[in-house]
């Protein structure tokens, strides 16, 4: 087919502006698709999965133009959207992570709780998978605040080639953490010695979820969660024994400093580290690192403290519906319900280590998928499920700020700066003033 362009075509005789004008209307589309901005802030792997549906979506209809931007942190996203706001040019759907103050969310003028598009269209009969009495982006009321596609939870990953090596059998971490301490101990002395145990979530591991795990309330009041009262910290003996013992592992090196960065992500990734405790959505990019023999399990308990480890606490982020125009809000009401249907939640649910959206992408999810990813399947499993008082979440407000102090003094703790007792004591100072400022 001899192919023309527009410059050649122009240059006929006869071929005047008129019928250049007549045919650009003929060749032009009717109407214009739906622009829908979609902002978010993952890691390279799951933004290229989250991509990948978008463009499919895009490819499978022409009313709606999904397009995806990938910001480098949750803070970037956050600053950017303030300035958006100001300007009245809000993405459609932004990432935005429940931080455990909800209200702080969902009292921005510009946000719209997702249930309130549930009540009909594509939204209507979906069948979620977290339990709706978890407080993590669901109101005391139980409403989904949010498309919860971006919910994990923390584990602890391991490196079964590490452990062989160290001939440790089976291959697999002790879920206790003073037997944990002398597989630490063989994987250091037998090949891992540079990096025997990291982590990255410091707060996340040795504070939230040491009560979440060992059955114990994170704060009073229910975890916040009471509608009387206001949540209190106030960090007893248990966590006193675990933190002399995490300083204890620094000081012997068989746990580098935890840090809140990525350098324990890739170290892991890249063999170095034996174990890491870190947040679960870094399965679907271990699953693509061709050397990495991993697999997941629970997070570490004391048994003297419970006999059953508990579950620890759901957290990540929800897609967060911008208040737009009608045929906007409509057309991101589309898109997320395309985004629940089984074959796009089981992709997104197997391809990246977040936790199932619906009910059915858990169920249709193949047996085989979890062949090589230890505990992963019964980790899951339990939050379909009613959660304990103590692992339902919690709610205290001005958390983000308690969280950066708690991190602070537990790095200080950690490099040897303060004992235990003196750091848990501070720390609980520290959050109750916080949470109490207005």
């Amino acid at each position: 087919m001899k192919r023309f362009s527009l410059g050649s075509g122009a240059r006929r005789p006869g071929l005047t502006a008129a019928c250049l004008a007549a045919a650009a209307t003929l060749a032009a589309p009717a109407f214009a698709a739906t622009q829908i901005p979609v902002w978010v802030s993952l890691n390279a792997h799951n933004a290229e999965v989250f991509e990948s549906l978008a463009k499919a979506y895009n490819r499978s209809q022409s009313d709606v133009q999904v397009d995806v931007r990938n910001f480098a942190s949750p803070e970037a996203l956050n600053q950017a959207l303030d300035a958006a706001a100001r300007d009245k040019k809000l993405p459609a759907l932004a990432q935005l992570g429940d931080s455990h103050t909800l209200e702080e969310i969902s009292q921005r003028p510009y946000v719209q709780p997702l249930y309130a598009l549930q009540k009909s269209g594509p939204l209507k009969d979906i069948r979620w998978f977290v339990s709706s009495d978890n407080a993590f982006i669901h109101d005391p009321k139980g409403r989904l605040m949010a498309f919860p596609s971006m919910l994990e939870i923390p584990v602890m990953y391991y490196n079964q080639d590490a452990f062989k090596k160290a001939g440790l059998a089976p291959a697999a971490p002790q879920r206790t953490w003073i037997d944990l301490q002398g597989q630490l101990v063989s994987l250091a002395n037998r090949g891992s010695r540079t990096c025997p145990l990291t982590s990255d979530l410091p707060v996340s591991i040795n504070l939230e979820n040491l009560a979440a795990v060992n059955n114990q309330l994170y704060a009073s009041a229910d975890n916040g969660l009471k509608a009387k009262g206001l949540p209190s910290f106030s960090f007893d003996l248990t966590y006193v024994r675990h933190l002399s013992l995490m300083i204890s592992w620094v000081r012997a090196e068989i746990m580098t400093r935890p840090d809140a960065g990525v350098q324990s992500v890739r170290r892991f990734a890249q063999g170095e580290c034996a174990v890491m405790m870190s947040g679960s959505s870094h399965i679907g990019a271990f699953n693509d690192q061709r050397k990495l023999n991993y697999a997941v399990t629970g997070l570490p308990y004391y048994p003297e403290v419970t006999k059953v480890p508990g579950n620890p606490f759901v957290s990540g982020a929800g897609l967060w519906v911008m208040k737009s125009a009608k045929p906007v809000t409509d057309a991101a009401a589309g898109f997320l319900g395309w985004l629940a249907q089984p074959e796009q939640a089981g992709r997104w649910y197997q391809q990246t280590g977040y936790l199932p959206v619906t009910q059915a992408a858990f169920k249709d999810t193949p047996a085989g998928f979890y062949k090589d990813l230890g505990q992963w399947h019964d980790l899951v499993a339990v939050y379909a499920g009613r959660s304990a008082v103590t692992g339902q979440g919690f709610r205290i407000h001005n958390y983000p700020a308690i969280r950066t102090r708690f991190q602070q003094i537990l790095t200080a703790a950690l490099d040897g700066q303060q004992p235990a007792v003196t750091a848990l004591n501070l720390a609980s100072t520290e959050g109750n003033r916080i949470a109490r400022q207005r």
